[in-house]
């Protein structure tokens, strides 16, 4: 495998990412392409993104980052990177300079608009991101518009997933479309794994003795912790002693504590606030049960994407249970890894989670079934082998 690897380092030709999501800005499509370039060659790789932050403590943060890769970075003066013609002649300047014949642009819309003119500048391979907002943009005629010039200027479009292949596919022409490959984000089996530290947690927070129904997401209210917390009396009528653990933070949670009062379940409903990343896995672990029942809102502009949060619980052995939003159930083994549920139905997710929390073998095998599908196919290593045959 090391021999295959260095092969197809030396025939990756030097790439030049472009990109206004990259760390230290926090998010997943950051994580996403950080991930990856960690696992290019850093000799042929250099990235263009936008800074962090505006003001001294923004691009203090950015240069203690960006000093600590491997790779080349190049950040912009703008906090948002966008197809502009000063950027636009930056990127095909630094493309000439650095000596790249390909570029991955982190995000293809809108960044991706500017392919035809870095193609011009020498670029022979064009490779465009897809997340989950081009899902959206597809739907409307003006960014529609913009996603077909975007596939017809580069050499292949990604996607997450069935749910937004289909979606950007119809916006593009059938040639583009029949070009496009998946490429989704990985998960680390290292790092979430079983035995991660969750029993200390559950200690930590006096949890040792009860069964936790365990949500890791930013709290908005398309993840659907509201579902979860409606969820609950019909819960703890069976499974007396359960607890939800809300892991995050967000704009919904004054709202979503409020709902746990009104709801009359606050007893049994904790938030942790913003967690570190290094101590997700351990939060992961502490649950018995993940669940996030996510909902699409605003006639399918809100939707997710993908749902990276259910793969790394079932890598760390968790069954899960997945809201029907958008490509979540792109991330679920339905019946094997865990169960879809209507999303904002409080009633289903009752049911599955009653299931399970009531039957220790069938938590366990839908927990190691979910572990082994990561190993076999959600692996960063494999994602990133794909990207480098890409480019």
């Amino acid at each position: 495998m090391r021999q295959g690897r260095s092969v197809l380092s030396a025939a990756m030709h030097k790439t030049l990412i472009v990109t206004n999501d990259f760390p230290p800005r926090p998010g997943g499509i950051q994580a996403f392409l950080h991930n990856m370039a960690l696992r290019l060659d850093p000799e042929q790789l250099v990235v263009y993104a936008s800074t962090w932050k505006r003001g001294r403590e923004g691009h203090e943060a950015t240069a203690a980052f960006d000093a600590e890769q491997p790779f080349t970075v190049v950040r912009d003066r703008t906090t948002m990177l966008l197809p502009t013609p000063r950027v636009t002649r930056k990127a095909t300047r630094l493309l000439r300079e650095h000596g790249c014949q390909s570029v991955w642009f982190g995000a293809a819309a809108p960044l991706g608009l500017m392919a035809p003119a870095l193609r011009k500048a020498g670029a022979r391979r064009l490779v465009a991101t897809t997340h989950g907002h081009e899902a959206g943009w597809a739907q409307l005629p003006a960014s529609r518009q913009l996603l077909r010039r975007i596939g017809e200027g580069t050499d292949t479009i990604t996607y997450l997933g069935e749910y937004t292949r289909s979606r950007i596919a119809a916006a593009l022409t059938p040639e583009a479309a029949g070009r496009m490959v998946q490429l989704p984000p990985g998960v680390d089996e290292k790092t979430f794994h079983p035995g991660s530290g969750g029993d200390v947690v559950r200690a930590r927070l006096g949890l040792s003795s009860r069964p936790v129904v365990v949500c890791v997401s930013r709290l908005v209210p398309r993840k659907g912790q509201d579902t979860l917390i409606r969820a609950m009396p019909a819960i703890l009528a069976k499974v007396p002693n359960a607890v939800l653990l809300i892991v995050g933070g967000g704009p919904y949670e004054n709202e979503l504590r409020g709902l746990a009062a009104e709801t009359g379940v606050e007893g049994s409903v904790r938030f942790t606030g913003a967690v570190p990343w290094a101590e997700l896995p351990a939060h992961f672990g502490a649950g018995d049960v993940f669940a996030m029942p996510c909902r699409t809102r605003r006639g399918g502009l809100d939707v997710e994407g993908l749902g990276i949060v259910y793969l790394e619980a079932s890598a760390t052995g968790l069954p899960v249970v997945a809201g029907d939003s958008g490509g979540a159930p792109d991330a679920v083994l339905d019946g094997e890894t865990g169960w879809v549920v209507r999303g904002g139905s409080a009633e289903e997710s009752a049911e599955r989670i009653v299931a399970l929390l009531e039957d220790p073998e069938l938590r366990r095998r839908m927990g190691e079934r979910g572990r082994a599908w990561v190993e076999e196919k959600w692996r960063w290593d494999l994602l990133a082998e794909k990207l480098r045959t890409l480019l």
